[in-house]
């Protein structure tokens, strides 16, 4: 069932079950009565990543605070796609666009990893999450994809369970067509790791290539930003071995 996108979608922490009365957070109530003017009796859908999508009535108390009252469930919580997202940080704008990507992607974790050639090393978390949360609420997600704490790519590989397949762009490669070695994937546990602007070093490419989990793709013909190759990445996966089929 696809998503209604003319009503606002809020995320809320409490479990949703008919009748249940949702006091929404200080920041949601300014957000819905200050900034959206948003009457009482208005209606509007909330979700919490577990109980599937709810329909739910508005009452404002005040200007500052505001309750939902639950009226029924919309759209029942979706089985979500297996499909962990490693990312070198980019700058701030591009990495803000880069998660809310990842999430309208079906990304179900997001790892920001820190190699050699990396713009960022202290990439702010609650920000990434922040945006994560904003791009479930705005595309008719229901969860939100945990943002986990920065790793360094030699961890990341080391502590990486070999039972899910790690796919990454390869600008080197021979071909420009990552269909056939996509196509040849026969799992769906999968994770994507996508380096920083200046690419992966030497070492870290030898690395990877070195593990046999690991499954490289090319891009095409063309050199991609970092943020760009991301969206195409994730694209392909999901068109070729993802819920796009």
């Amino acid at each position: 069932m696809r998503a209604n996108y003319t009503m606002q979608r809020l995320f809320v922490d409490a479990d949703l079950t008919p009748g249940t009365v949702v006091e929404a957070a200080p920041n949601q109530a300014h957000y819905l009565l200050n900034v959206l003017r948003m009457r009482q009796d208005s209606e509007l859908l909330v979700f919490n990543g577990r109980d599937g999508e709810w329909r739910a009535r508005l009452a404002a108390s005040g200007k500052k605070s505001a309750s939902l009252t639950l009226i029924e469930q919309t759209r029942p919580q979706p089985v979500l796609p297996d499909l962990h997202y490693c990312f070198a940080p980019l700058k701030k704008g591009r990495l803000d666009y880069l998660v809310q990507k990842a999430v309208e992607m079906g990304a179900s974790a997001l790892t920001p990893v820190i190699t050699q050639h990396c713009q960022m090393h202290k990439p702010g978390i609650e920000r990434l999450r922040a945006n994560a949360l904003e791009a479930a609420e705005q595309c008719g997600i229901l969860a939100v994809p945990p943002v986990h704490a920065p790793v360094k790519f030699d961890r990341l590989i080391a502590d990486w369970d070999p039972g899910r397949r790690l796919i990454f762009c390869d600008e080197s490669a021979e071909t420009h067509n990552p269909l056939t070695m996509l196509q040849a994937l026969e799992t769906d546990r999968l994770g994507l790791i996508v380096g920083p602007e200046g690419g992966f070093s030497d070492a870290e490419r030898r690395a990877l290539h070195a593990l046999p989990f690991v499954t490289a793709i090319p891009l095409g013909p063309r050199i991609l930003r970092a943020d760009t190759a991301a969206v195409a990445a994730l694209a392909v996966i999901q068109a070729t071995i993802g819920d796009w089929r």
